[in-house]
């Protein structure tokens, strides 16, 4: 039995007055999805826990059966680990979002989607005007997502920072770095005037001046967020027995495989972006399971869509992956195998961010009876068998589909 796990980040919603009070999944064309559904079963699942913010760290981890509570230290630190950035025990890591500020306003948390050749020259400027390289280093990462590293600081969670994906249109001077204790209002400090001597660094690099006439968005301040320390998780072998690969473009979701033992599978023109490689994802999914028992695929463009607020391109990142990664996932199985369907969080286009509803999801598996549900989306599965799951990982549900279809084979033999 193989089992194939593929999330849609983001793709949930809510209805959109533009699409006749339909959200993107009832609108898009999705037959792959719709038929996963209707073959097998479908729920809602809980994976932002009421007390956490819901951020695709913690959604991820939830969907994977890791408890957020336990192992989310902090984003940048799952993410450094994809690009081999070394942490010690004190050390901190925090995502850097290469950001576009305007007028005393984070105008673009992305830097309208600057490019990764174009910011690791803006990183490496940074580097080298660094004032305090043995406490602050920068490294590269993808696109406008890069680290900061705050070295020999053990107390990253008492400094409160903004996703700067949830502040597009907030005035700079109302979102810094803050304290949540006076030990560590020194660095603190430090990151303030970090953030505004950068501005001072890129304004006028070459690569933003280049941007800006033509006509695109500047890359011209660093913002700091999601910091912590290195986790430590039990392997994904460990949990469940399985031996597990992941494909993704994004740092998050390959860091959060490193540390749980799972295969990392690079994937040749994966961007994290509307023009990632769906196709090389999924022949690459179906590889990887020629040596591994499962595989998680992950897909970032709807999230981007939902942030950008483009319903229109919401439902195409939707119709992209069921056609030209699902189907070819489906058509490639050759063997008995299980899998699943569903975003890690909703990103609604009406607030342009990350919610804590449940999510749908669907489940095809050779031991599970259809329950009659249709179609996939947000409504269809509220009548599906699974209800609500509220504590309960999607791996485990995969699991135990088999395993109880297993012991009913046994029990037969028995009778």
């Amino acid at each position: 039995m193989k089992y194939v796990i593929v999330v849609g980040d983001g793709m949930a919603d809510y209805p959109i007055p533009e699409l006749a009070n339909r959200t993107p999944l009832q609108v898009a064309y999705k037959p792959n999805m719709d038929a996963i559904a209707a073959q097998g079963q479908s729920g809602l699942l809980r994976t932002i826990p009421e007390d956490l913010n819901p951020g695709s760290d913690t959604a991820i981890l939830s969907v994977l059966g890791y408890d957020p509570r336990r192992f989310l230290t902090g984003r940048g630190s799952l993410e450094a680990a994809s690009r081999g950035i070394q942490l010690k025990e004190n050390d901190a890591a925090f995502r850097c979002n290469l950001i576009t500020e305007k007028d005393g306003i984070l105008a673009d948390y992305s830097a309208g989607h600057i490019t990764s050749s174009e910011s690791a020259k803006l990183i490496e400027s940074l580097k080298k005007t660094c004032e305090k390289p043995n406490e602050i280093e920068f490294f590269s990462g993808l696109d406008y997502r890069h680290f900061l590293i705050l070295r020999h600081f053990p107390n990253s969670h008492l400094i409160e920072c903004t996703p700067p994906h949830d502040a597009v249109g907030a005035d700079i001077s109302t979102i810094l770095p803050r304290a949540k204790s006076e030990e560590v209002e020194k660095t603190v400090t430090l990151l303030k005037e970090t953030i505004h001597k950068s501005k001072q660094v890129l304004e006028s690099h070459p690569v933003n001046i280049a941007r800006q006439k033509s006509g695109r968005r500047p890359g011209n301040m660093i913002w700091p967020w999601g910091g912590g320390k290195k986790p430590s998780m039990p392997s994904f072998k460990e949990k469940y027995g399985l031996k597990a690969a992941v494909i993704s473009a994004v740092d998050l979701v390959k860091g959060i495989g490193i540390y749980a033992g799972m295969k990392v599978i690079n994937v040749p023109g994966a961007t994290g972006l509307y023009d990632t490689n769906y196709e090389g994802k999924a022949e690459s999914a179906l590889k990887a399971l020629e040596d591994n028992d499962m595989v998680f695929v992950h897909v970032e463009a709807p999230d981007e869509a939902g942030h950008d607020r483009d319903f229109m391109q919401k439902v195409k990142t939707i119709e992209d992956l069921d056609k030209r990664l699902l189907g070819r996932i489906l058509k490639g199985l050759k063997e008995p195998y299980s899998i699943a369907i569903l975003p890690d969080h909703p990103t609604p286009i009406r607030v342009g961010t990350h919610t804590r509803d449940p999510v749908p999801f669907a489940i095809q598996s050779p031991f599970l009876e259809s329950d009659g549900v249709e179609k996939f989306d947000e409504f269809s599965a509220r009548n599906g068998a699974f209800g609500l799951v509220e504590q309960e990982s999607l791996v485990s549900l995969l699991l135990s589909s088999a395993q109880a279809a297993s012991n009913r084979k046994h029990q037969t033999k028995l009778n």
